[in-house]
């Protein structure tokens, strides 16, 4: 029993840290004068501290049950029904219905974006990547139709250094707090209109030019509640980017310094789907 849990911790491990390497591969040269991009360094020493406390390993992830706030209009989001039970069968087994996009998942560039990778296609190395965490809370809680502006991305830049490619940016908007209370997450005014923060479609496009692997927040959708063109998902899908939503509490997450693993459920021909997120964090 040993030797198989050392085989997983190792395998563990190896994963992780190719993800790390090739994501660091994948930064450009800083041209002369230009601000040197962030550091972004998946060590031995972060991996062998998970099992000793010394590496925090954060969830963004909320389980998956009946009832969790959706999109208006969704289809049956998720119902489980029971096959076997280990008093009847000796073991218990459930069939389940899932909607693509219920509760935290990844939208593939597919979703919005004909032709483009569906979640089985996307490169697996881009699920683990330098986490890029950006704090508009303060801003989102006075404003729930606050964007983020690409200033607020090129403050983060001066303060950090600039985001490297291939990097996940995720966005603490505070919206995590209403969570499952489906009322206030989609905060709904009197005529029909939704109401929580999201991404410009300027910081969608700075977000490109960076070369980010994906993008995410803690809301419905990456775009602003209101939004009727959905036009960050157009700008950010088109370019094979994935997007995460419904991430929870970020708030204990540094701006800079953690790791993301984002692992979706592989479905083939899938415009997205139910996804775990960690982000690794060096205590």
């Amino acid at each position: 029993m040993h030797w198989k849990f050392s085989r997983t911790k190792i395998a563990l491990a190896c994963v992780v840290l190719a993800g790390g390497a090739a994501a660091i591969a994948k930064q450009p040269q800083p041209q002369s004068g230009a601000t040197q991009a962030a550091p972004q360094v998946m060590s031995d020493s972060v991996l062998g501290g998970i099992a000793s406390g010394k590496t925090r390993v954060v969830d963004l992830t909320y389980a998956i049950a009946p009832g969790l706030p959706s999109w208006p209009g969704s289809p049956a989001t998720f119902e489980a029904t029971v096959n076997a039970t280990v008093a009847k069968n000796g073991h218990f087994a459930r069939t389940f219905t899932l909607y693509e996009h219920y509760g935290t998942h990844m939208d593939a560039p597919a979703h919005f974006a004909e032709g483009k990778e569906t979640l089985d296609q996307i490169p697996a190395d881009h699920f683990f990547e330098p986490a890029v965490v950006i704090d508009a809370s303060a801003e989102a809680a006075k404003n729930p139709d606050y964007q983020l502006p690409a200033a607020s991305i090129e403050r983060w830049e001066a303060a950090h250094g600039t985001i490297p490619a291939g990097a996940i940016v995720l966005l603490n908007t505070g919206w995590a707090k209403r969570w499952p209370d489906e009322a206030r997450y989609r905060n709904t005014d009197a005529s029909g209109t939704m109401h929580f923060p999201g991404y410009s479609v300027e910081a969608a496009k700075l977000l490109v030019s960076r070369g980010v692997s994906g993008i995410g927040l803690d809301t419905l959708a990456v775009d602003y509640g209101p939004s009727t063109d959905h036009a960050v998902h157009h700008t950010v899908l088109s370019q094979n980017i994935f997007i995460l939503e419904n991430l929870s509490d970020m708030s204990g997450l540094p701006e800079t310094g953690g790791f993301v693993i984002a692992a979706p459920i592989k479905l083939e021909g899938g415009s997205g789907g139910a996804v775990r997120v960690f982000v690794i964090v060096p205590r």
